[in-house]
């Protein structure tokens, strides 16, 4: 058997290691502190190393085989896991993890069609799965904030919206306000950083291809692309989940339902 990939691995695992005197550092820094956060520190990074270290071993063999439905089955993992993560962020929100995934697809879908059929990126592993990842990470974050702070909001101004829904107005008409606000806070930090890219940091995608060896400018047209992606994929999945949630918080009788408001 040919063990020359882990020698390989291995040696590449050098600098990863040196880096751990960073974590060292803030280890350190927690003991005197009195944080005590050293063992969720510890267990942070070694679980981190652990999930990167098997999914480059599971991307090398996807990369390889250079089939299709490979790429479907990493991209449906991603939305299960996306989905579960952003439902327990709102997990008082009614069917909240179903919620949050099918918005999650319905935003990453739409975008990596898009993205697909203007041959932006070739429908390949290598491309595919990586932007897949960015975007479903990133709209898994926006759709469980907007589902969270809708009920939040609602539950707050329950008075503003029973008082609405007795004048007549209907369940989307009365917690309409309710929903932009979700929205826009939800949305707020992919657009600032949209507004700041290049300024204050440099994107992972374009630091990666610049150490990498690849130009700039290259790297730049890149991150381009990235950031429309990831506000189209944002916008579409948190607005989704407003639209399949808010339902959940009215009865058929135009109603709040207060059984899910009771829960904390």
């Amino acid at each position: 058997m040919d063990w020359g990939w882990l020698v390989e691995f291995l040696k590449g695992m050098i600098k990863p290691a040196a880096a751990l005197a960073v974590v060292a550092m803030a280890i350190a820094m927690s003991y005197l502190q009195k944080l005590g956060l050293e063992g969720e520190m510890a267990y942070s990074i070694f679980r981190s190393f652990i999930q990167l270290s098997v999914i480059g071993f599971v991307l090398q063999f996807i990369f390889n085989q250079n089939n299709a439905l490979w790429i479907l089955l990493a991209y449906l993992f991603m939305i299960c896991v996306a989905g579960y993560t952003a439902g327990q962020r709102a997990k008082h929100v009614p069917r909240g993890k179903f919620v949050a995934g099918i918005s999650i697809l319905a935003g990453t879908a739409m975008t990596l069609f898009l993205l697909i059929i203007l041959q932006v990126f070739p429908f390949t592993p290598r491309y595919i799965i990586p932007i897949a990842g960015m975007m479903v990470g990133n709209s898994m974050t926006v759709t469980g904030v907007a589902m969270k702070k809708l009920r939040e909001d609602i539950k707050m101004q329950m008075n503003l919206v029973e008082t609405a829904l007795a004048l007549g107005a209907t369940p989307r008409q009365a917690s309409l306000q309710q929903v932009k606000r979700a929205l826009v806070i939800a949305l707020s930090p992919v657009l600032d950083s949209a507004k700041t890219v290049g300024l204050i940091s440099l994107p992972g995608a374009m630091t990666g291809m610049i150490m990498g060896g690849v130009s700039p400018l290259e790297a730049i047209q890149l991150q381009i692309v990235v950031m429309n992606m990831m506000v189209g994929a944002s916008t579409v999945s948190s607005i989704t989940s407003m639209y399949l949630s808010w339902p959940s918080f009215f009865t058929k009788a135009y109603q709040l339902e207060m059984t899910v408001f009771s829960l904390d």
